[in-house]
């Protein structure tokens, strides 16, 4: 369970400051099989362009290789501890499979040490088991679910997150998405039952950019603070609007201007 704890007002940057204890995680180093060196990019791509602004330095960070696809089907395994992840808001859980093998996955709300989980068909809807969509009852809350069949998950992987199955129509099953959406994907696409862990993370209040520097992410500059050159909204004599409508840096209208070219047969209620 993760408690928001906030800090001692011993000065101004501690005065708003929280954190998050995560007091059931019982292993602090991570399994070494299933880790890998994390190379930076500063936001840039093969090609040396920035293509996600705002990104560079930060703290040095392992990669924990997560199991999205649940390779080892039709074989038990138990969960053996709870681990920190400094690449994603969830905490990831360690499996022992019956076989050998270990496998990280993302940790469902309700999972404890010692617990025994399943990706087949033929598994039990419950918590941290992973079945098809079209074995999982109407209702049910899942995470970690397939776009496309044994693509692995890519749906509701974040803290706190999960995709409801309201409905089952022919080959289809209709989600609603954590933002309100409802669209359709095979049924026979994987989906783990249970609601992600760590739901508090969004509401921890970070305190000083020094903290937001230590996660990579740098700061962010307005528009209008800039010069014409740099961005529309830049220039002018004083704080300008211009009476324009607010705009991205190509120009591109940014609040509420429909981006989106094609119309996908798969949504069939937008999130608005």
């Amino acid at each position: 369970m993760a408690i928001i704890v906030t800090r001692k007002p011993r000065n101004a940057s501690l005065r708003f400051q929280q954190y998050l204890v995560q007091d059931d995680l019982t292993k602090k180093a991570p399994e070494k099989s299933l880790t890998a060196p994390l190379k930076k990019t500063g936001g840039r791509n093969a090609y040396g362009r920035i293509t996600s602004r705002h990104r560079g330095g930060g703290a040095k960070k392992l990669y924990r290789i997560i199991d999205f696809k649940r390779m080892h089907k039709d074989v038990s395994g138990t969960i053996a501890a709870f681990e920190y992840d400094p690449n994603r808001n969830v905490a990831i859980a360690l499996i022992h499979y019956i076989n050998g093998a270990k496998g990280y996955i993302l940790k469902a709300e309700g999972l404890k040490v010692g617990d025994a989980v399943l990706a087949s068909e033929k598994a039990e809807a419950k918590v941290g088991n992973c079945l098809p969509l079209r074995h999982i009852p109407i209702g049910f809350f899942v995470h970690n679910v397939e776009l496309y069949p044994l693509q692995g998950g890519k749906f509701a992987r974040s803290a706190g997150s999960s995709v409801q199955l309201v409905n089952k129509e022919k080959d289809l099953a209709i989600l609603k998405m954590p933002s309100g959406e409802l669209r359709t994907v095979s049924d026979a696409n994987w989906a783990t039952v249970g609601a992600l862990s760590n739901a508090d993370f969004k509401n921890v209040v970070i305190g000083k950019a020094g903290r937001n520097r230590n996660r990579g992410i740098r700061p962010t500059v307005r528009g209008m603070a800039m010069n014409p050159v740099d961005h529309p909204h830049g220039g002018g004599e004083g704080r300008s609007k211009s009476g324009s409508h607010p705009v991205s840096p190509w120009g591109k209208g940014c609040k509420g201007t429909r981006t989106r070219r094609k119309k996908s047969s798969a949504i069939l209620k937008r999130r608005k």
